[in-house]
């Protein structure tokens, strides 16, 4: 496999802000894939970076120890080890332009684990009559986006959208996990595919992705921007959020809107200081771990992103290596990213009004170089 042409070599130097970075705070998430390829390889990406020319500096990550939960190198010498196994490479947006970051989080909001007067918003896990769709299984017809399907007696159809869901086409099937007390906090629970659920018998657990309904997702922002109710400059999940407290006899009819449906599992919250364990199943690491197209790029790929126009996360401009540890729906094309913010309200505060232009480049290994075609 070689890579793509969407590739651009470049130097260190050529890095806006790369000296300045905390490289050690990358390692430490680097150094967490290290570990989970050894149970489990992640998948190559199209655009060429092999995920078997990571395996010496993977190698060397894990024979890294830890003090006070940091790797026990200095912050130099951690950005030697990304410039001893890697070289950074421009990545080109397909339209030529810049490319884009937003920003998620992992809420925090109160449950219960009955239904009562207050709590009445169910979290529900996977049914059992929900089942994964290809093209071995996809009955003639059926829209070829659809991932998901409902089993029948006569062959998979297309799974019950929102709308069906919350109406009640799943109740009486004891799916539900816990109870929440608002729509909309669910609902952008389902956004972020993960929360910490602070329970009223006392318990801290969480609740991360498990399947979802298929149908393709269209964002309340973009609804609300399309219809006038929210100048499109000015869509960000805080003005989101606002527009339903001042229109709550209008959240189902926007809600409803995104067919789309999430189905979570019970997780545990092992350590606080980090996410849910993702799509590249380690737990994420605020300010550290970005989202990615997994079709295009590898799991584990760090990336150095200068986004000089965001400064939500610490009052400067954004330019951070960063470690791809997970995907989206809406995270297509190779310049596209989704920064992980953390967990809680101040995360949430940074992720809501994340949309900016920004520079990606791969930190590619060093065996792979010289293959771009």
């Amino acid at each position: 496999m070689s890579l793509s042409q969407a590739f651009s070599q470049k130097t260190f130097d050529e890095l806006p802000g790369w000296a300045e970075d905390d490289h050690l705070q990358a390692f430490a998430a680097f150094r967490r894939s290290a570990f989970h390829v050894l149970t489990r390889p992640y998948r190559s990406g199209a655009l060429g970076v092999d995920f078997s020319a990571f395996a010496q500096a993977y190698a060397e990550a894990r024979t890294v120890s830890l003090a006070n939960r940091l790797p026990s190198l200095d912050r130099k010498e951690a950005r030697d080890f990304f410039e001893r196994h890697f070289v950074p490479a421009h990545i080109r947006a397909e339209d030529g332009g810049a490319g884009l970051v937003t920003g998620f989080y992992e809420p925090v909001v109160e449950a219960s684990p009955v239904r009562t007067g207050r709590f009445v918003v169910p979290l529900l896990s996977r049914p059992a009559d929900l089942i994964d769709i290809d093209d071995a299984n996809r009955p003639s017809g059926m829209d070829p986006y659809l991932a998901f399907g409902r089993d029948t007696p006569d062959g998979p159809v297309e799974y019950f959208d929102r709308g069906e869901i919350e109406r009640g086409a799943l109740d009486g099937k004891a799916l539900e996990i816990a109870w929440l007390a608002d729509k909309v906090d669910a609902f952008f629970i389902h956004v972020q595919g993960s929360a910490r659920l602070k329970m009223t018998d006392g318990r801290l657990c969480r609740v991360t992705y498990a399947a979802k309904s298929g149908q393709r997702f269209t964002g309340a922002g973009k609804i609300l921007g399309a219809s006038g109710e929210i100048p499109l400059e000015k869509v960000t999940m805080q003005s989101i959020r606002a527009w339903f407290k001042a229109h709550p006899d209008r959240v189902d009819e926007i809600l409803w809107q995104n067919r789309s449906y999430i189905f979570f599992r019970e997780a545990a919250v092992d350590d606080r200081e980090l996410g849910p364990i993702a799509a590249a199943k380690v737990p994420l690491t605020p300010g550290r771990s970005v989202a990615v197209d997994r079709l295009l790029h590898t799991f584990g790929t760090p990336f150095y992103i200068d986004a000089p126009s965001l400064t939500a996360f610490d009052a400067k401009p954004f330019r951070r290596l960063m470690i791809a540890q997970d995907t989206g729906s809406a995270i297509t094309g190779p310049a596209r990213g989704d920064l992980f913010a953390g967990s809680g309200d101040a995360a949430g505060e940074i992720a809501g009004v994340v949309r900016n232009p920004a520079d990606f480049y791969a930190l590619i290994p060093r065996s792979l170089v010289g293959r771009a075609r």
